[in-house]
């Protein structure tokens, strides 16, 4: 994959654009690549070039990438007045649950009906799903959809005024951990160490649920890229996006390592 520059805004002209409509809703979904569906779902404020770095990662590894459009403007370089906007209309808006515990956002009804749709489209033992930061825990609850066997977790930040909370419901997390143990899947997930936009707090409530199926992987701090885009650096303030803003693209570094892991698992469940 050719290198293209991170601070400016990304044309995305190797997705294909497509208006998808599920659940009694429609969105844009990009998709590009061929081989089993990964859903990959994008961090505050949006399909930024990182998301989008990622998504190409994982086409490249043999995937075909399905990259809806959840808020923001697609392909924007993250500024800090542009990126806050977005933000704070996503935490009113009545498709998430950004405040509380113990709630599963509406929209993961739509992700999950995309899943089941990818699946149908490209076939495979099933789906994957990667979630950040704000829709970091959006993964965890597509594995109620049978199709999505590889759930993997970055730097989950919902609910945002409670560290411990888990943004999905009880019940919810219940199917999903019986699912979990009565299929032998388990969910992969990343966290920086000083991250206060996702703690250790959290991570413990994952482990609690979850128990072994909750595969925590925690970085340090030094491991993050030190000159992330003006919102990271400004808004999000903490390392923070481990495969994305914050990650270093250098050979053995952490997040490359990260990185690598993820793609592997993917493979692993879904190419056997």
């Amino acid at each position: 994959m050719s290198a293209r520059e991170m601070s400016e805004d990304d044309p995305l002209e190797d997705f294909e654009r497509r208006s998808v409509t599920l659940e009694s809703a429609t969105k844009v979904v990009l998709v590009s690549g061929a081989g089993p569906a990964v859903v990959v779902m994008p961090e505050m404020p949006g399909i930024s070039p990182h998301v989008a770095r990622f998504a190409r990662w994982v086409r490249e590894a043999g995937f075909t990438v399905y990259l809806p459009s959840l808020f923001g403007r697609d392909g924007a370089m993250p500024t800090v007045e542009e990126g806050t906007a977005v933000m704070k209309r996503a935490c009113v808006s009545a498709e998430f649950r950004a405040f509380g515990a113990n709630r599963t956002s509406p929209v993961t009804r739509w992700l999950r009906a995309l899943a089941r749709s990818a699946h149908e489209e490209c076939g495979g033992p099933g789906v994957g799903a990667v979630g950040m930061c704000f829709s970091g825990n959006f993964a965890l609850t597509m594995a109620l959809e049978s199709s999505v066997l590889a759930p993997v977790v970055c730097q989950p930040s919902l609910p945002l005024d409670d560290p411990a909370g888990l943004e999905i419901a009880p019940d919810d997390l219940s199917a999903v951990r019986e699912r979990l143990d009565r299929e032998d899947l388990a969910v992969m997930a990343y966290r920086f160490d000083g991250d206060k936009w996702c703690r250790a707090e959290r991570f413990a409530a994952y482990a609690a649920a979850l128990g072994d199926r909750f595969a925590a992987r925690v970085l340090p701090d030094c491991a993050a890229n030190p000159d992330p885009s003006p919102f990271f650096a400004e808004v999000v303030a903490s390392p923070h996006s481990v495969v994305t803003a914050h990650l270093i693209d250098a050979a053995g570094e952490p997040t490359i390592a990260a990185r690598d892991e993820i793609l592997a698992f993917l493979a692993e469940r879904l190419t056997r």
